[in-house]
């Protein structure tokens, strides 16, 4: 039975006040033998997350890093770096790095391979846009992103990776993507890690990153290959939030 995983994306927001608000709420409210749960936050508050989070259930992690491990590369961040603040996940390949930052398939299953060589667990961002899922491409676009890292990983490194499902057109465009639709998703990226390693595949979690809300947060992760989820705007408040989590319980 995989246990179910909560993570909450700040993307570019928060500010040190507002922050210890939020992870106090946040923390006060979870319950030890729930869903396991964590925070990836804006590198300037990494270290605000190890003194404020150290001996709670709320983990915590980066956004990004960078797929070398040191050198001339400004304004990058590395695996070491967010070693020293004691993070355990980053997420890697966010449909808003692979738009803005025209960040490639090859290069998030670099920055994956230095994710794991360096002992963190990479959340692994997979989605279509509105006009790929129009022309019928979801399976090849999904299908081509995954294997970009499967190929680059051992098939013992299989079991240490999460995975994201966020279909962009269901991101902010007023578009719904249903319980159904979503799982029918997930259900192909399992299938697709099975190839790699058929044993480990049961047992990668793979969350749904398209708006879930607290609202539709329990019917989603009903579905039998919904393992949790990847929280946007929901994930800046402690309430909303939390429902999330409860709702994986």
């Amino acid at each position: 039975m995989r246990r179910k995983l909560v993570v909450g994306n700040w993307k570019m927001n928060g500010s040190r006040t507002a922050n210890s608000v939020l992870l106090s709420g946040v923390v006060a409210g979870l319950t030890p033998a729930g869903a396991a749960c964590a925070v990836c936050v804006p590198a300037p508050y990494l270290a605000q997350c190890e003194a404020e989070l150290s001996g709670t259930p709320l983990a915590w992690g980066a956004q990004d890093m960078s797929a070398y491990a040191s050198g001339a590369y400004t304004g990058e961040v590395a695996a070491g770096m967010l070693l020293d603040f004691a993070c355990s996940y980053v997420i890697l390949g966010h449909s808003e790095r692979r738009a803005y930052h025209v960040e490639s398939d090859a290069l998030v299953a670099q920055k994956t391979v230095a994710a794991l060589a360096a002992g963190l667990t990479p959340i692994v961002c997979i989605g279509e846009t509105l006009a790929q899922r129009e022309a019928g491409q979801t399976e090849a676009v999904v299908g081509a992103q995954l294997g970009a890292v499967l190929d680059a990983i051992g098939a013992g490194d299989v079991a240490r990776i999460v995975l994201a499902y966020e279909p962009v057109w269901a991101i902010g465009t007023g578009k719904t993507a249903t319980p159904q639709m979503a799982q029918d998703v997930h259900l192909l990226l399992r299938a697709q890690v099975a190839t790699k390693n058929a044993a480990a595949a049961a047992g990668v979690q793979i969350l749904y990153g398209g708006s879930m809300k607290p609202d539709n947060a329990k019917e989603l992760m009903a579905m039998p290959d919904i393992d949790g989820g990847l929280i946007g705007g929901a994930a800046l408040k402690a309430a909303d939030f939390l429902a999330i989590v409860h709702a994986a319980d």
